[in-house]
């Protein structure tokens, strides 16, 4: 059996720092991130999590650092580079994020677009998809027709179109009733095996966390404060550790 040291990484992450004037937000963060593992970003503030995946993805330049996202240094790359980098990043925003003026089908095949290879097998890629997430039926309804938890899994199923070798979530769970997220949370280790994709995932939702997580990092006051499991952070006695936990 391989040890956790000859597992591809996925994502590097070194001494990252990042200031808006006097608001320091990443204060020396490091983390790593092995392929297949499922990474979830806990915080208080709200602000860190978001500086980090934005300065992740290339949409922020940090102050100081280093940052590697399957081999690539987004700090270095091209626009047409950082382009085709997100393309291998599947993203599920906060809200869904569907455009309201399309159908479901047609918000499956936007991230398609600029892929000419791709868009011959538009048909079929936009059908499986669907079909991963169980909503084959909704194709050509409209968001505005969708429940919270439909919006959810149409957003997720535009998640996985481009194939993604690692999946972004941001707050999968908000807003949603205990038992949809629970659909949710199945549902997402189900695609996550499927694809055979890593995960980086942002919550507040911490009995999700607790479900998904292979590892659990706590950002406090920049840093890379504490991390490991979930079993492993709530046996600990320290009170910033605790107070997530609660």
């Amino acid at each position: 059996m391989g040890t956790t040291k000859e597992k591809e990484i996925i994502i590097k992450i070194q001494d990252l720092h990042k200031s808006f004037g006097s608001n320091v937000v990443l204060n020396g963060f490091s983390m790593t991130v092995y392929k297949g593992d499922s990474v979830v970003i806990l915080d208080k503030s709200g602000s860190g999590k978001s500086v980090m995946i934005k300065c992740l993805v290339g949409l922020l330049r940090p102050d100081s650092g280093y940052i590697e996202i399957m081999g690539h240094d987004p700090t270095i790359l091209s626009q047409k580079e950082l382009n085709e980098l997100r393309s291998q990043i599947g993203f599920l925003f906060q809200g869904s994020a569907l455009y309201d003026s399309m159908t479901v089908r047609e918000n499956l095949e936007f991230p398609l677009r600029g892929h000419k290879a791709w868009l011959s097998q538009k048909d079929t890629r936009v059908k499986q998809a669907l079909e991963s997430v169980g909503l084959l039926d909704a194709i050509d309804l409209m968001p505005s027709e969708l429940s919270g938890g439909m919006k959810r899994r149409i957003a997720l199923a535009r998640a996985i179109m481009l194939r993604p070798q690692t999946i972004i979530y941001d707050e999968p769970t908000t807003g949603l009733d205990p038992i949809t997220s629970k659909e949710i949370t199945l549902l997402i280790q189900r695609i996550q095996q499927e694809y055979d994709a890593t995960s980086l995932i942002i919550t507040h939702d911490i009995d999700f966390a607790k479900a998904i997580a292979t590892k659990i990092i706590l950002l406090i006051d920049g840093t890379n404060y504490a991390s490991g499991t979930a079993q492993e952070l709530e046996a600990s006695t320290d009170p910033k550790i605790k107070a997530f936990f609660k």
